[in-house]
């Protein structure tokens, strides 16, 4: 159960968190005000999927791996870390103060550069752990493990 329940927790938390990414691009560059507004407010209600999504799939996937180590089992581990790490202390809180109504001041716009930073960043993290799961359940070959 658990080596279903891992990638599809991933895939929703990644899922998540793409569409509050690319939401928020896209309409901070082609947006009215209101439509930015409305969008800032909407990305709280995601963390409703998104926080439990990736604590499932950190959870499931800690279980999964065991005592094992390999580089790549070692690698999602700390990547999950850096992850939650993120959404914790930088998503989490910028989202709440984005869609306070704040009003479009530097500090919104600096707010809003870090939640991009920190969702890019998380998103590559996320995009990497997935790569190596599929490396280590057999689903893609590396040419490393071809010999």
């Amino acid at each position: 159960m658990l080596r279903q329940l891992h990638p599809l927790a991933g895939l929703a938390g990644f899922l998540t968190l793409l569409t509050s990414w690319i939401s928020t691009v896209l309409v901070e560059l082609f947006g009215s005000h209101e439509l930015v507004v409305t969008v800032k407010q909407a990305i709280p209600w995601g963390l409703i999927v998104l926080i439990p999504a990736l604590a499932l799939t950190g959870a499931s996937g800690f279980s999964i791996a065991g005592n094992r180590s390999d580089t790549r089992i070692d690698g999602k581990r700390r990547r999950m870390l850096v992850i939650a790490g993120l959404g914790l202390l930088v998503l989490t809180p910028s989202a709440f103060y984005l869609s306070a109504g704040t009003p479009f001041t530097t500090a919104f716009t600096l707010v809003q550069a870090v939640e991009l930073l920190a969702g890019a960043v998380s998103l590559t993290l996320m995009a990497m752990s997935v790569r190596d799961g599929f490396e280590l359940s057999g689903r893609f070959r590396t040419n490393a493990d071809r010999g």
